[in-house]
């Protein structure tokens, strides 16, 4: 499970990181990265963390799907949050193929995502 200081909560912040950051597809799902804030934190202070949240629509499919979706996401992103700046907002959205896809699938696409967004390695 997602520490619940790196989760991802307000509408705020999904929208900022969605709207203002930058994004990756792959064909189960998309990861909208805003990096953290741009100014250095005072000595002493502690920088804040990566934060990360889940868009599952009903598209993915029924109630049931949709949830083992996200749980499986969570726990993906749960091992790779640390490759984030700190402070960073992630945002994955799951595309309607990610209700069909096995756990090692969406550790591919979202390895692939965060790869391309980390890494800089434009397509």
């Amino acid at each position: 499970m997602l520490p619940t200081e790196n989760r991802l909560r307000r509408r705020e912040d999904f929208a900022t990181a969605v709207r203002r950051g930058r994004r990756a597809g792959r064909p189960s799902l998309v990861v909208h990265f805003r990096s953290g804030a741009t100014d250095p934190h005072a000595p002493g202070e502690s920088a804040p963390p990566t934060r990360a949240g889940f868009v599952v629509s009903k598209a993915v499919g029924g109630a049931v799907v949709r949830n083992k979706v996200k749980r499986r996401l969570r726990h993906l992103m749960r091992d790779r949050v640390a490759l984030f700046p700190p402070g960073s907002l992630v945002v994955v959205r799951a595309l309607p193929e990610a209700g069909d896809a096995d756990h090692e699938q969406l550790a591919r696409d979202l390895d692939a995502a965060v790869q391309r967004l980390l890494g800089g390695g434009a397509r």
